[in-house]
C-alpha cells in the first residue's frame, strides 16, 4: 500500500463515520423533540391540572425544567411537530425496546396507546397549481414518496429524520399547505440543501415559480450542487443544546468572515473609542425564530449598544434589514434606563468591493447622531481593516 492510498483510506474513514455521528445526533434531535410534543399536547388534552397552568404552561415548563436548550420557543416547535408529523410515532414505537431503559412505563403504556397516521390533505387531487408539477421532477425519491390507501401521498418519516435536522423541520412548520411543505421537504434531501439554503428557497418562493416554470426540472436541477459538510449540518442551534454545547466549542471556520470577526473585536478595542466587548454570536429570538448577531459592543460614552454584523459578500438590501431587526430587538428588549437607542454597523466585503453601513434607523435625536458620528470609527478606519485582513489571508 502506498502512503497516498494510506492517506485516502483514513480520510475516508473519517468522513463516512463523522457523518454518520452527525445524523444520530441529529436524528435522536429530532425524536426527543416530537416526544416532548407528544408529551405537551397529551397533557393539555388529559392532564388533570392543565386548567391551572392554561397559556402559561410553556413558560412554567421552562422555569422547572431549567435546563439549557429546553425553552419556551422549543416547546411550541415540539408541540407543532407533533401535530403535523403524526407519523413520527410509527418510528418511536417500534423502537420502544431500545429507549425504554430511560422511559417510566407509564409513559411507554401512554405512547403505545396512540395510533399515529399519516397526513392528510395531500392527495394529488386537492386542486394545488402544482399537484403535477411539484412531483414530477424527483425521480431519485420516487422510492421514499409513500401513497396511503386513499392516495395520501407522504414522505416516508424515516426518511424525513434521517435527511433533515430539526433545524431544517423547523423551518418548515409555519408551511401551511402540506403540499407545499411536502415538496420543499423532497427538495431538501435530493439537494443537500443546508438550513440556511432551505430558508432562502422558502423565502425565494421556490414552490410557486416552480408552478408557473415551463421546465421545472431544469429549475430544480440547477440547486443540486449544493453539498453541506458535517461541519454544517452540526452547527444549528438545536444541536448545540442538545449536545450542552457553545456555538465556539464546535464551529471551526476559516474563511474570511471568520477571521474578520476574530480580529474584528481587538480592532475597535484597540481604537479606543470607547468599546466594551459584550459579547459574540448572541442569541436573539424574533417570532419564535432563532438568529446570531456576530458582535455586541457597549459603548461607555454614547451609553448604547453597538451591534455589528459581517457579511462574507456584497452588500445586499436584506443584510441592512436583519441588521436593522436586531437593532430593534435591542432597543425593545435590552435598553435599560438611561441608555441611548442602539447603534447597528454592517460591513460587507467581496473580492471587489467593501462597504461600511450604520443603521441609524432608530437614532431619533440630532444631538445623538452628531455625537456618534464624532465617536465612532470612521467607515475608511473599517475598509482599511478589511483590506488588512484579505492581504494577511492571501499570504
Amino acid at each position: 500500500m502506498k502512503l497516498s492510498d494510506l492517506t485516502s483510506a483514513i480520510s475516508q474513514t473519517h468522513i463516512a463515520l463523522q457523518s454518520n455521528v452527525v445524523k444520530a445526533i441529529n436524528r435522536n434531535l429530532t425524536l426527543r423533540n416530537w416526544l416532548i410534543g407528544f408529551c405537551i399536547v397529551e397533557f393539555e388534552q388529559k392532564g388533570e391540572d392543565r386548567a391551572q397552568y392554561g397559556t402559561n404552561l410553556l413558560k412554567t415548563l421552562e422555569k422547572q425544567i431549567n435546563t439549557r436548550g429546553l425553552t419556551e420557543t422549543l416547546f411550541k416547535l415540539s408541540r407543532q411537530f407533533y401535530i403535523t408529523y403524526p407519523e413520527i410515532g410509527n418510528i418511536i414505537t417500534n423502537q420502544l425496546n431500545t429507549i425504554s431503559t430511560t422511559l417510566s412505563q407509564e409513559f411507554i403504556q401512554s405512547l403505545s396507546s396512540v395510533t399515529f397516521s399519516n397526513r392528510s390533505s395531500l392527495s394529488p387531487n386537492t386542486g394545488s397549481p402544482l399537484n403535477t408539477a411539484a412531483l414530477q421532477f424527483r425521480p431519485t425519491l420516487s422510492d421514499e414518496l409513500q401513497n396511503t390507501d386513499d392516495q395520501k401521498i407522504t414522505l416516508n418519516p424515516e426518511k424525513l429524520i434521517a435527511n433533515l435536522s430539526f433545524s431544517h423541520i423547523a423551518e418548515l412548520l409555519p408551511i401551511a399547505n402540506p403540499l407545499k411543505r411536502l415538496f420543499y421537504e423532497t427538495e431538501a434531501i435530493k439537494c443537500n440543501w443546508s438550513v440556511r439554503e432551505l430558508r432562502r428557497q422558502i423565502a425565494t418562493q421556490l414552490y410557486e415559480r416552480s408552478s408557473i416554470s415551463l421546465n421545472p426540472s431544469k429549475l430544480i436541477a440547477r440547486l443540486q450542487n449544493n453539498n453541506p459538510q458535517p461541519a454544517d449540518i452540526i452547527k444549528h442551534p438545536f444541536t448545540f443544546e442538545f449536545l450542552g454545547l457553545k456555538a465556539k466549542d464546535t464551529v471551526e471556520e476559516t474563511h474570511l468572515e471568520q477571521a474578520l470577526i476574530d480580529h474584528l473585536q481587538e480592532f475597535l478595542l484597540e481604537l479606543g473609542y470607547g468599546f466594551c466587548f459584550e459579547t459574540r454570536q448572541k442569541r436573539i429570538i424574533i417570532d419564535d425564530r432563532y438568529y446570531f448577531a456576530d458582535l455586541v459592543f457597549y459603548h461607555r460614552i454614547l451609553h448604547c449598544h453597538v451591534i455589528i454584523e459581517l457579511k462574507n459578500d456584497e452588500f445586499r438590501h436584506e443584510h441592512l434589514g436583519q441588521l436593522n431587526a436586531y437593532v430593534s430587538y435591542y432597543r425593545d428588549t435590552q435598553m435599560a434606563p438611561g441608555d441611548n437607542p442602539p447603534i447597528g454597523i454592517l460591513l460587507c466585503t467581496d473580492a471587489g468591493s467593501k462597504m461600511v453601513e450604520y443603521a441609524t434607523a432608530s437614532l431619533d435625536t440630532r444631538l445623538f447622531v452628531s455625537k456618534y458620528l464624532i465617536e465612532l470609527p470612521k467607515p475608511e478606519q473599517f475598509e482599511q481593516f478589511i483590506r488588512q485582513e484579505i492581504q494577511n489571508l492571501q499570504k
